[in-house]
């Protein structure tokens, strides 16, 4: 196999060494800042949060660091969902107030931020939140026009907080929540005219081949608007469920809880007030939204309909992730089947658990999880590949004397002002921008059995010392690479290279 281009060549480093300017400062940025806005989904809070949740926050937060170390502006956004069946029956059951219930899991999910070593400066909404509640009804105001009142009779997956036709199911069960029963809904509730936006949403897909990734998803939520879109539920008869958001102008019903908790996309910007953000971010802005395959309906079909009666702009990207499976079964709360992530970030840390979100699982599809599978990984890649890596290395550079020059160490991979193409980022494909990196580690792994510098200092110092410059040189560009997707084990190599000095503690424990 070829080697493969490592960071910059030598030929760039001989350049900047025989032009001496100062290299752009990290976090310098053109003058003309775009705005980038990305959010995840919003957990339910009616039990504590899974993997899957900490993937897709994970996931967000590596393309919300790599678009700030771009130039961007951005506003990453997250938050826990509040209202609905789900919730009001857990409350129930457990005895306590609704309310009560949500303050307690909310502050779980909100703990995951600094134990996943999420960006601090992350909005954290929650749809039980004051100004959230009355963007929700701002927002069903301005819908008024496609919103109408009859009775009806459906059947009703509680899991999901979805109608389901028999199409759907499978022997009567909802497939992705087999354990629970459908449950029959028959009662007077509002409607929201969704029948009246397939046109519309043809077109947008039409137009955006890439509003939707993968394009299989694309081509799947393509497929189920073309069949003809039913009008669907937003409301419920507050006597029988009355934990939501109150319908303007109709104290006998609560809002659909899903049409209250997608608005939180838009009233995390402070709309309607503030016009300001919400323009930048949201009108002017790149926006991008994190879902899982079951949230392909609401996210790419019933917002974007909610949107357009609303008179507000679509969102340009969404992308949907695969499940995390276990025996081929789909991780779920209900199932009772999930990992939990701080058992992992307590056993592994937050950088180990970060490596297997956006390298060993699909970006796109399913992906089965056991813990042996993650202990295996981490032992091979972490423990023997980057972490013994970067001890050898630094090991050498210490031993021989060998540092980098001050233009060298303040060279950067990701930066505006560089102009690079960053494709795998771009396609949101971070587990093949993973795979780029540990090609690297690999090449330089190879480097140093070939070329032997450790026996080569003895017979050739100047030949050695140059080995070890280069490794030193591409150490310093894989763990820039590394920065957004775990920083601070970028962090740590990079100020072991800076100040020249070994790592003090190993960078990844071996586990037995």
């Amino acid at each position: 196999m070829p080697e493969k281009k490592l960071f910059y060549s030598r030929r760039k480093v001989r350049e900047l060494e025989q032009y001496p300017v100062q290299a752009p400062s990290r976090g310098e940025v053109k003058k003309d800042v775009r705005a980038f806005y990305i959010t995840t989904t919003l957990p339910y809070v009616n039990s504590k949060p899974h993997i899957g949740f900490a993937m897709e926050l994970i996931r967000a937060d590596v393309i919300a660091r790599y678009k700030k170390l771009m130039g961007f502006d951005v506003f990453f956004n997250t938050g826990t969902d509040e209202h609905g069946l789900k919730i009001y029956r857990k409350a129930q059951e457990e005895g306590k107030e609704p309310q009560a219930l949500v303050d307690g899991y909310a502050e779980t999910f909100k703990n995951l931020i600094p134990l996943l070593n999420i960006s601090p400066d992350i909005h954290f909404i929650r749809t039980t939140d004051s100004h959230h509640v009355s963007a929700a009804q701002e927002f069903w105001k301005r819908c008024e026009k496609y919103i109408y009142k009859k009775a009806y009779k459906v059947k009703y997956c509680v899991g999901c907080e979805l109608e389901k036709t028999e199409s759907e199911l499978v022997e009567g069960k909802c497939p992705i929540h087999p354990n629970l029963e459908i449950e029959v809904i028959e009662e007077e509730n509002y409607f929201f005219k969704f029948s009246e936006f397939e046109k519309p949403l043809l077109e947008l897909y039409e137009k955006n081949p890439h509003f939707v990734l993968p394009t299989s998803r694309l081509n799947e939520i393509r497929e189920f608007v073309s069949r003809g879109l039913q009008d669907f539920s937003i409301s419920r008869l507050k006597e029988k469920m009355p934990w939501g958001v109150p319908v303007p102008g109709d104290e006998d019903h609560v809002m659909y809880v899903w049409f209250d908790a997608l608005v939180n996309y838009v009233s995390t910007l402070g709309w309607p007030e503030d016009k300001k953000t919400f323009n930048e971010f949201w009108i002017e802005g790149e926006t991008v939204q994190y879902a899982g395959k079951d949230n392909l309906r609401q996210q790419s079909a019933m917002w974007q309909a909610m949107l357009l009666a609303a008179g507000l702009p679509l969102t340009k990207q969404i992308i949907i992730e695969g499940f995390l499976t276990s025996g081929g079964q789909k991780m779920s709360k209900s199932l009772g089947n999930v990992i939990n992530p701080i058992e992992i970030v307590e056993e592994y840390g937050a950088e180990a658990l970060r490596y297997f979100v956006t390298r060993e699982f699909s970006p796109f599809e399913d992906s089965d999880v056991t813990k042996e599978r993650l202990k295996e990984s981490y032992n091979a890649n972490l423990v023997n590949g980057l972490g013994n890596l970067t001890s050898r290395i630094m090991k050498m550079a210490t031993s021989y004397g060998v540092e980098l020059t001050d233009t060298e160490k303040q060279m950067h991979y990701y930066s505006p002002s560089e102009n690079k193409k960053h494709e795998m980022f771009d396609q949101f494909n971070l587990a093949e921008e993973m795979n780029n990196i540990w090609f690297d580690i690999a090449s330089l792994d190879k480097k140093i059995q070939t070329e032997e510098p450790f026996k080569k200092i003895k017979i050739d110092p100047e030949s050695a010392k140059k080995d070890v410059h280069y490794l030193l040189f591409h150490l310093l560009g894989t763990a820039l690479k590394l920065e957004p997707f775990m920083p601070e084990t970028s962090k740590k190599i990079r100020e072991c290279i800076v100040l020249n000095k070994s790592p003090e503690t190993q960078l990844f424990p071996r586990k037995d």
